[in-house]
């Protein structure tokens, strides 16, 4: 983020119940030492042993006792649930809790616990915050071209701190009338997504193509794929049902294994096939959304295949063949599904072939080699179509070396990174997203745990004496060395629990059904929590300031077992969860957050990497009835009309009527 270098616009906040901590009292960035009514600020961060790398323009206290700081680059934008403000913003009322400041060369943003987001025009920070043993009063001040000190703040007022702006506030966004347009942009996609391996059906059984998956369907280590819901022999089925909710796109994979089951034999029947599928999106006023490559290769490649040195060779021969024959169609691309999801269950967790577990440097090597090959990806389907938009979508992981930090990877370039500083950048950024996404509570030990145990065995960042491993950097070779500054067209996100520290359960915990012996949750057992979707689109743009986002995925999952749905625990459904998370999405845009799509998983209940037990699409499917050994249902699994609720709500936010985000009565 830029520094306007214009002066900034004064905030004052007032901590309820909690003093500040005493860590150490704090000085401006310039070595000034200012004062704000009774609140001093003097001495040094350095002389408590915290050395700031760049300047420290802001602070919250939390009441575990800890605080958090606030750079002008953006390097820390959220302060967790204790961090409570109250007061008059920057002339502007805020009637909710605040907890955290961002700085971007168009203004700052006060964020808020429950997802708002408050601008207040061209502000630019510069000193700092905060005061130690001052228990009502954290400050902002600003220093002069000298460095001489000028407090900004109004020390006046009993029932609550103003602010004294030094710039005008803009006006707040304008009520959206019902008939007057949409709530969301004219342009934005509202889809649903699916998988091919997931819904396709015909893998892996006697003369099929056999994909990664096929020893383990085979040996009986996984419940066999089957036909899934038929959408290889029968695409309108689905393409008519998402036209029908007003979905203006339609994500789905292109099987490798498919088109290429044999090494070097081409399936071109099978390639024109899913160009027929593709002309059938746009023939119902759908843009599809491809993606090369969903968890899945051609058997004959082998389990290991992303350990190979040439795999993203490999892959690169894929892309080129399969966006030669659609591109003139296809403007949208994902070019792999979850890399970071993908290199996890693969390599750490063991759940995806070929089963490995924490082999923390075949997940290294795994990782920068899915990240070349979405490099070279992108820079081939750019060159076949200029005006493609491309991304690969991360799950959303609280931990930033299993999420943000393949990103970050991807765009250092662009954000002006200079690769030899590209430890030190990184190391600054996974400390500013340990601030920005606290842990969960009562799982922080674990989270923190997980997150400190991960940073200590990551290839980037500063080790101790200044070293860093020493593991491959391919991945940095292919960003630094493409034709295009910035390998990622918008950031795409799959947005689910990504609180890792609430994965991990002890063995016996209650699950949907019964009890579970393993020691993490299951799908249907993810917790919900829409407000923290309107968090994370908030942080995602504050680090990647100017970039689309996509919500790729999202969705609620339940589980059916023997013929039998079984509520989730805590008691949601899909039409609440749609609902409140196309609720976090409005509220993301209204602040400014240039979401630009959101896909629902899934369409339909599918084969779900290894089990048809858990359910997430909006139509059920009964796996016992039907001509083809299985029947698509008009409710959910849980019985619920969630297409109905979709289909409402995509209609209502493009005619601009928000109540169809209202809990129905």
């Amino acid at each position: 983020m830029g520094h306007t270098g214009r002066p900034a616009t004064g905030l004052l906040l007032h901590f309820h119940g909690f003093g500040f901590p005493s860590r150490g009292p704090l000085a401006g960035a310039d070595g000034a030492v200012y004062s704000c009514g009774d609140a001093p600020f003097s001495g040094s961060l350095v002389s408590d042993g915290i050395t700031p790398s760049k300047p420290i323009v802001g602070i919250a206290a939390t009441p575990e006792g800890g605080y958090d700081e606030v750079t002008a680059d953006g390097g820390v934008f959220a302060f967790g649930p204790g961090a409570v403000f109250h007061g008059p913003m920057g002339g502007q009322p805020l009637n909710r809790p605040m907890v955290g400041m961002a700085v971007s060369g168009d203004g700052y943003y006060e964020v808020a616990a429950d997802g708002g987001v408050f601008s207040f025009g061209d502000a630019s920070f510069a000193g700092s915050l905060g005061g130690r043993g001052v228990d009502d009063v954290v400050g902002l001040a600003t220093s002069s071209p000298r460095g001489t000190s000028r407090p900004i703040c109004d020390h006046r007022t009993p029932a609550g701190w103003q602010a004294v702006p030094m710039a005008p506030a803009p006006a707040p966004l304008p009520a959206v009338p019902e008939g007057s347009g949409g709530v969301l942009p004219p342009e934005f996609l509202f889809g649903v997504a699916t998988a091919g391996f997931q819904v396709e059906g015909g893998f892996n059984g006697p003369g099929e193509p056999a994909n990664n998956w096929a020893t383990w369907e085979r040996t009986g280590r996984v419940e066999p794929s089957g036909n899934a819901v038929g959408f290889w022999e029968h695409p309108e089925e689905s393409l008519d049902r998402a036209a029908g909710l007003g979905c203006n796109s339609f994500r789905f994979s292109l099987e490798w294994a498919r088109v290429e089951p044999r090494e070097g034999q081409v399936d071109t029947g099978a390639l024109e096939r899913y160009g027929r599928i593709v002309d059938g999106c746009l023939e119902r006023g759908m843009e599809p959304l491809v993606t090369l490559l969903h968890f899945t290769h051609p058997s004959w490649l082998g389990e290991e295949f992303w350990l190979r040195a040439d795999s993203p060779d490999r892959y690169l021969d894929w892309v080129q063949l399969a966006v030669g024959a659609l591109a003139g169609r296809v403007r949208h691309w994902v070019t792999l599904n979850e890399i970071n999801v993908l290199a996890i269950g693969s390599w750490l967790l063991g759940v995806f072939p070929p089963g490995r577990h924490l082999a923390f440097g075949d997940h290294a090597v795994a990782t920068d080699n899915l990240l070349t090959a979405h490099v070279v990806g992108y820079d081939a389907i750019h060159r076949a179509r200029p005006d493609a938009v491309v991304t690969t979508n991360n799950g959303c992981a609280s931990v930033y070396d299993l999420d943000r930090l393949l990103t970050d990877l991807l765009m250092a370039r662009s954000l002006g990174v200079e690769r030899e500083d590209l430890d030190r950048w990184i190391g600054d950024r996974r400390a500013g997203h340990a601030a920005a996404v606290p842990p969960p509570r009562g799982r922080g030990g674990t989270e923190r745990l997980a997150r400190e145990g991960l940073a200590a065995l990551s290839p980037y960042g500063r080790r101790r004496g200044g070293a860093r491993d020493r593991s491959p950097r391919r991945a940095v070779d292919a960003v630094y060395a493409s034709a295009f500054e910035r390998t990622l067209d918008t950031v795409g996100l799959d947005y689910y629990d990504p609180m890792v520290g609430r994965h991990l359960r002890a063995p016996g915990h209650r699950t949907s059904g019964g009890r579970s012996w393993l020691p993490a949750s299951a799908l249907w057992d993810d917790v919900s929590e829409p407000g923290g979707l309107a968090r994370w689109l908030r942080t995602q743009q504050a680090l990647s300031p100017g970039v689309p986002l996509w919500v790729v995925e999202n969705g609620l999952c339940n589980r059916v077992r023997n013929g039998r749905s079984y509520p989730r625990l805590d008691g949601w459904d899909r039409s609440r969860y749609l609902r409140e998370n196309l609720a976090a999405t409005v509220a993301a845009t209204d602040a400014g957050v240039p979401v630009a799509g959101y896909w629902h998983w899934s369409l339909v209940d599918n084969y779900e990497w290894g089990s048809y037990e858990p359910r997430f699409g909006l139509f059920g499917v009964d796996r016992h009835r039907g001509e083809r050994g299985y029947r698509w249902m008009e409710t959910d699994a849980l019985g619920g009309d969630a297409a109905g609720t979709y289909r409402r709500i995509i209609a209502g936010l493009r005619e601009g009527d928000r109540s169809v985000l209202d809990v129905a009565p």
